[in-house]
């Protein structure tokens, strides 16, 4: 059994290759197993349900289900055999050892169950998050680019090629930082909230560009863009709460409400004092 994330779907697909059997796939509204095992949405009800509505009795003469390891803890074993007649096995932590484990009979080594997250496990999703977040990306820069042309003179192209580049630059810079930078220093960003820790990222991305001679040509402009900077990348990093078991379901409610009216008003600010630094 896994979750229906199509990374991780996709992943253990490719490990079973040559193996006859079935994936059943938990309902996870598209979260990965270890964080819909904390947030619910992987447990024992609704591998229950999915049991039952299979009919998986009806399939196979055995009675043995295969689940990740890391789906332990919303999953009572007890309470699925007592349910649904299947006894509950509990795989390795990753898809990779799947095939060892059947052969030694089910059983795990230490290692199979250690659970390890080093910086390239961190940036696995990297490419998957930086071609997503990409139909928002182009849209913004096509605006911002149209916008950096307007100043105290109305329309000009002068404006629009000193402005522009320097626009979509830190926007860039924002953009790929979240998303790389983003899940690779989490642990060591301060604060619990994601929203957060992408603000500081935010900033250090700004400090960055700063140093970088992008930051703009007056102390309004640099302003504009550290809220801007800021805003973006901690909108980015909120969005990996879906992506780790750190916080729980309410808590990325509760955060979300909390935190987006604050990235708007930061995004509507500094864009306000990015187009004033050009009329002064």
């Amino acid at each position: 059994m896994t979750a229906n994330y199509k990374l991780t779907f996709d992943y253990l697909r490719r490990e079973l290759e040559g193996l006859d059997a079935y994936i059943m796939v938990v309902d996870t509204k598209g979260i990965n197993v270890w964080c819909a095992a904390g947030k619910g949405t992987f447990g024992t009800d609704e591998v229950v349900r999915r049991v039952s509505e299979t009919r998986l009795e009806k399939i196979v003469d055995h009675r043995d289900l295969i689940l990740p390891q890391l789906s332990a803890t919303g999953v009572a074993a007890h309470e699925v055999r007592r349910l649904s007649g299947f006894k509950v096995n509990f795989g390795p932590v990753r898809s990779a050892d799947i095939m060892a484990f059947l052969d030694a009979g089910m059983v795990a080594t230490r290692e199979m169950r250690r659970v390890t997250f080093s910086i390239a496990d961190r940036l696995a999703l990297a490419p998957n998050d930086v071609v997503q977040w990409s139909r928002y990306l182009v849209p913004m820069l096509a605006v911002f680019l149209a916008l950096s042309g307007i100043d105290r003179g109305g329309y000009s192209m002068r404006s629009l090629l000193s402005a522009g580049p320097r626009a979509l630059a830190n926007l860039v810079i924002a953009y790929l930082g979240a998303n790389v930078l983003g899940p690779m220093l989490l642990p060591w960003l301060p604060g619990r909230a994601f929203a957060l820790k992408g603000f500081v990222l935010g900033a250090l991305l700004f400090l960055l560009s700063l140093v970088a001679g992008l930051g703009g040509v007056n102390l309004i402009e640099r302003a504009g863009w550290a809220l801007i900077m800021s805003a973006v990348s901690s909108f980015i990093v909120m969005n990996f709460t879906g992506s780790s078991t750190y916080t729980s379901l309410s808590g990325v409610r509760r955060e979300m409400v909390y935190a987006v009216p604050f990235q708007a008003m930061f995004v509507i600010l500094g864009v306000a004092l990015w187009m004033i630094a050009r009329f002064i």
